[in-house]
């Protein structure tokens, strides 16, 4: 079982940056497709990221393109997400998951399995 562990979460001015980290510790394969979600109260969790297996392939939304970037180290069994020019808009809980099936990389919250717990990002103006 893979239980993903999201961390780097604060409070940031408009503009900034943070970086994200999810992590799994233990016996745990961390050879699987990995996603970072987002969720704001009173919206729908949204699609932010995601990464193959192997991490050749990344994937994200289009409010995002260019402004985040995600990577991955599977020896460390480390999913990283850089956040840079942040708005305020950005401000959400920002989950991190894991998908199994490694023949797709989905961007829907159905298409994964393993989930964390969130840290929260707050973008002030």
């Amino acid at each position: 079982q893979v239980q993903p562990v999201e961390s780097g979460g604060g409070l940031v001015q408009a503009g900034g940056s943070l970086r994200l980290s999810c992590a799994a510790s233990g016996r745990t394969n961390w050879n699987l497709v990995m996603g970072w979600f987002r969720q704001s109260p009173g919206k729908e969790r949204e699609f932010v990221a995601a990464i193959s297996s192997g991490g050749i392939r990344t994937f994200y939304a289009d409010s995002v393109k260019d402004r985040f970037t995600i990577s991955r180290d599977n020896a460390k069994k480390t999913v990283d997400l850089q956040l840079n020019s942040l708005r305020p808009e950005d401000t959400a809980l920002y989950y991190c998951a894991a998908r199994r099936d490694p023949s797709t990389v989905p961007m829907t919250s159905a298409g994964y399995d393993y989930w964390g717990q969130g840290t929260q990002v707050t973008v002030s103006s």
